[in-house]
């Protein structure tokens, strides 16, 4: 299996540092908002990383944390008058949400920075100890020269960045050594959450909660660090500056990063318009649309995302979930009997198509590729199957096709379908419910209606609903 590896730009043979065992951090999301289409890419891509490596046979210690303190989260928490933390608890839990509709199985663990400060404080610490850190006024900052291989992930130079890239600068240069020093720990401000310190009450600085969460539930060394490509520089770099610097290991062996994710051929932001929560397009489109969606390409390869490219990709993942249909039909009304040599030899040459999945999978996690290999076993197994066939023969092949599947996430097992009576139904009790302000019902009925495949859309004239 060969892993890009952003550190080294190539692709490099998979050797795990503990054989059988893979240690793997993945960059959460800060918690201020409803997590974006931008963020479900690293959400979907890496977890289909884990899958397949616990497919190899892998153990996986998969760790992804929440960044719930945060400049956006203390000023969303201004805006509504509530403690910093009822904010990041309530987008931690709409996330988990939103993770769950889309099929990524939860974190062996989910740190949040706010429950780790011990540890960043020790830490910071053990830096300054060693001369990598100083304090000024209450703030700490990481001496970035005197970390030689700084630049090694990014391959930028620290003396170009100083001359050619002044807004990469971090502020406060008048306290620090050197302009290109990073925070570590900022002093408090008023109106913001504190932490007692050695340098007085303050807050952790972005990059360190990586480090200490990434050593605390994995250890010194890990095996992957991923992440989408916009964190590379500062916040990787700056990580293994942290990590290196106080431990004297290497932090991280592989690095991966997925490619941006773009919307009608233009970056996502506010001010285009154009910029939607999954939430959002989850209320349009099966939240298993936009996960084939987003493995319809390599992640290393700038996505773009359309109203035709997901029309498409409901299109393409209906003709995997009604082929398995096909199959349960068959299997329904099959003689329960063994395979018979015939049936034996056209299994046995299924094997191709997992074979060409493997291959594309053990080539930096091709999954377009793959998806390519589950087409091809489709076409084979819609031409190979008929109710002619023995129970054990079509539930052999349905368990393949799943099993492909399962790897990249994808459920096959089509949702039960409500009469329009039941759904009326549903609607009433939800709008029931909202009356009466009880939004959790509220959201539990429209989720419960999603995953069967019904779409509402709240409108001045009321609830309309449509089939997924």
């Amino acid at each position: 299996m060969k892993l890009y590896n952003t550190l080294t730009k190539s692709k490099e043979e998979f050797v795990p540092l503990e054989e059988g065992k893979v240690k793997m951090y993945v960059c959460g999301p800060t918690v201020y908002n409803f997590i974006h289409i931008g963020n479900a890419r690293p959400m979907i891509v890496f977890d289909t990383v884990r899958r397949y490596l616990e497919y190899k046979g892998y153990e996986v210690n998969y760790v992804s944390n929440f960044t719930d303190v945060d400049d956006k989260i203390i000023k969303k928490a201004n805006e509504e008058g509530v403690p910093a933390s009822e904010v990041s608890e309530r987008y931690i839990a709409e996330c988990k949400k939103d993770m769950a509709d889309m099929n990524v199985k939860p974190a062996t663990t989910h740190p949040m920075a706010t429950q780790e400060i011990p540890g960043m404080i020790d830490m910071i610490q053990t830096l300054i100890d060693k001369g990598y850190a100083y304090a000024v006024n209450g703030t700490v900052y990481f001496r970035t020269r005197k970390f030689g291989p700084y630049g090694k992930l990014s391959h930028k130079n620290l003396d170009d960045l100083r001359s050619g890239n002044r807004s990469l600068l971090v502020s406060g240069e008048n306290e620090k050594e050197d302009p290109l020093d990073f925070v570590l720990w900022k002093p408090r401000k008023e109106g913001e959450p504190a932490w007692e310190s050695p340098w007085g009450e303050g807050r952790p600085g972005w990059h360190i909660e990586c480090s200490v969460m990434s050593k605390k539930y994995l250890g010194e060394q890990i095996d992957i660090h991923a992440g989408g490509e916009d964190l590379i520089f500062p916040h990787h770099e700056n990580e293994i500056a942290q990590s290196e610097a106080c431990n004297g290991k290497e932090f991280a062996h592989y690095w991966l990063h997925n490619a941006f994710l773009n919307i009608d051929n233009r970056k996502m932001s506010k001010s285009l318009g154009n910029f939607f929560t999954v939430r959002e397009i989850t209320e349009k489109y099966d939240p298993q649309v936009l996960r084939f969606f987003m493995l319809s390409a390599h992640y290393r390869s700038p996505l773009n995302f359309s109203a035709d490219l997901m029309q498409s990709a409901k299109t393409s993942l209906e003709r995997i979930v009604t082929a398995a249909e096909n199959l349960k039909h068959l299997i329904d009304n099959a003689k329960d009997e063994g395979m018979n040599e015939s049936e034996t030899a056209h299994f046995d040459a299924t094997e191709e198509y997992v074979k060409k999945f493997e291959e594309a999978m053990d080539d930096d996690f091709n999954t377009a590729d793959a998806i390519a290999a589950i087409f091809e076993l489709v076409k084979y197994l819609n031409t190979h199957t008929s109710a002619e066939n023995s129970k054990s023969y079509l539930q052999n092949c349905l368990n393949r096709l799943k099993t492909l599947c399962d790897i990249l996430g994808l459920v096959v097992d089509k949702k039960e379908e409500l009469l329009d009576a039941d759904i009326e139904t549903l609607i009433a009790e939800r709008q029931q419910a909202r009356k009466e302000k009880n939004f959790a019902r509220a959201d539990e009925i429209r989720a419960e209606l999603l995953n069967k495949g019904i779409i509402l859309e709240d409108t001045r004239e009321g609830v309309k609903w449509k089939r997924a």
